[in-house]
């Protein structure tokens, strides 16, 4: 298939993922229907202003949402902060200096598993709603934007103030619907803190809000730990590598991650350290079996803190659009970003240019935002897979050099 001919296809089998289906249509009718439920506000009255904060996805989302906690915690520093995310990320914000206490809740949805019945979120809302009711809440931000469910659950907990995006699905929950307009994720969540202030600020940015994460001795020590077991001496440079991603349409070709980890080992005389999970733990062995650079293989040992604590002494972390790629932004530490189907105009590194680079491919149906194209032959997706090891090498010299 050609070229145009290939960009014509993806455009339109985009256009049909992002159409909603029937019972989508269906559930949306039904949610307008309970949103005008009446359900009594609570009456708890408390000392200290309570707010609660919904995210429910997984690492880079949830530290995407560390600049507006930071500027909620300076502009109510009397008031009590709490965070509701999946267990799958809460470490991230275990530590947050602008959290006062961290909720953890199975997100139907976001688990990563089939949900049990058609019944069970609904069920799981009620219970959830009951526990937030006893604590009292006065206020509520619901930072995903479409996140339907998380605005009924604040409904269904009786939070007096309910803010979120106004969008299909989710502004029927709350009190003060925000118009949605397509922004950079960190400026959506500081757009709906600035509603909760009644304030209407300068756009963030990242000098003056960045990324939040905490990086601890402990996980420090970790990694020195580590390094020391594979007989590697503590000064000698890393280069870390993050190959995988949450789908295989984000994923670059293994070959060229070998080129790129054994041309910056060489011109660094550095170890290339691997980092992902389990799962991805054959592909990264694929890789290293066409490498001669010294390596060292982190995957599946690491948790949120001790990966942090790694980027923060590599001299650059390269890989796929993934959460790890923003905790290395989080770090301080210079990133090399590949992007395919999703906008990282929306989702792209929260940090300076010149220190985090972007190569995406200018093939024209990018960005699709279709993450999951399913078993769709990858051929027709050549949206990363299309950059070729000399790009990522340039970008990689680039921000080191930029580096302090």
């Amino acid at each position: 298939m050609d070229r145009e001919a290939l960009v014509l296809r993806n455009r339109a089998m985009a256009a049909a993922f992002h159409r909603p289906a029937l019972k989508h249509r269906v559930r949306r009718l039904l949610l307008s229907g309970a949103a005008k439920v009446p359900f009594p506000t609570q009456r708890r009255q408390t000392e200290r202003e309570r707010i609660l904060l919904i995210r429910p996805d997984h690492l880079g989302d949830v530290l995407l949402m560390t600049p507006a906690l930071r500027k909620l915690r300076a502009e109510r520093p009397q008031a009590e902060l709490h965070a509701l995310v999946g267990p799958w990320s809460a470490d991230v914000l275990a530590d947050n200096p602008d959290i006062d206490l961290v909720l953890t809740l199975p997100f139907p949805g976001f688990a990563r598993s089939t949900t049990a019945s058609l019944s069970a979120p609904y069920l799981l809302a009620w219970r959830a709603a009951r526990g937030l009711r006893r604590i009292g809440y006065s206020s509520a931000l619901v930072l995903r934007p479409d996140h339907w469910w998380g605005a009924l659950l604040a409904q269904l907990a009786g939070i007096p103030r309910r803010v979120g995006y106004a969008v299909d699905e989710v502004r029927g929950f709350l009190t003060e619907p925000v118009p949605y307009e397509q922004y950079h994720a960190v400026r959506q969540n500081v757009r709906l803190v600035d509603a909760l202030l009644e304030r209407d600020d300068a756009p963030a940015d990242a000098a003056s809000l960045p990324l939040v994460f905490r990086v601890e001795p402990e996980d420090r020590a970790w990694v020195d730990g580590y390094l020391s077991e594979w007989q590697y001496p503590l000064d000698r440079p890393i280069i870390a590598l993050h190959p995988g991603s949450g789908t295989w349409v984000k994923q670059w070709r293994e070959e060229h991650w070998a080129l790129v980890g054994d041309a910056l080992s060489s011109q660094l005389d550095a170890i290339v350290v691997f980092t992902g999970t389990d799962k991805e733990l054959p592909m990264i062995l694929r890789i290293i079996a066409a490498m001669k650079a010294p390596v060292c293989v982190m995957a599946g040992d690491t948790h949120v803190g001790s990966l942090a604590a790694l980027f923060e002494r590599a001299r650059i972390v390269l890989g796929p659009d993934s959460g790890p790629l923003h905790l290395a932004v989080g770090v301080g530490t210079p990133t090399v970003t590949l992007f395919g189907p999703a906008d990282p105009a929306e989702f792209g590194p929260w940090g300076p240019s010149d220190r985090h680079a972007i190569l995406t491919a200018s093939i024209g149906c990018r960005p699709c935002r279709v993450l999951d194209w399913g078993s769709d032959d990858p051929n027709y997706h050549p949206c990363v897979r299309d950059l070729s090891p000399a790009q990522v090498l340039a970008a990689a010299r680039h921000v080191m050099r930029a580096a302090p």
